[in-house]
């Protein structure tokens, strides 16, 4: 499974995008399950953003959800700060 994660926003507006493969991770199939609880979560969709927040756009196998901070689940969370290796 492919993971990719784009983040935008922020105080200084920097993008950036992480990616990464579980089929060679010891951890793969935990990332896997991970995945899909946190794509099936609850999407902000017409949520106001917040000044200075991150916008996510994650896309796993074709499926993409955009997501927004504050109103990430801890599911969605912990996806991103695994995919990019850092603080969400």
């Amino acid at each position: 499974m492919l993971i990719t994660v784009t983040r935008t926003g922020g105080f200084a507006g920097r993008e950036r995008i992480a990616s990464l493969d579980t089929e060679y991770r010891s951890d793969g199939a935990e990332l896997e399950r991970l995945a899909e609880r946190a794509l099936s979560g609850e999407c902000p969709a017409g949520r106001e953003p917040v000044p200075d927040g991150f916008h996510y756009v994650v896309h796993v196998d074709g499926k993409l959800v955009e997501l927004r901070d504050p109103y990430l689940t801890e599911e969605q969370r912990q996806l991103i700060v695994a995919v990019l290796g850092e603080g969400a």
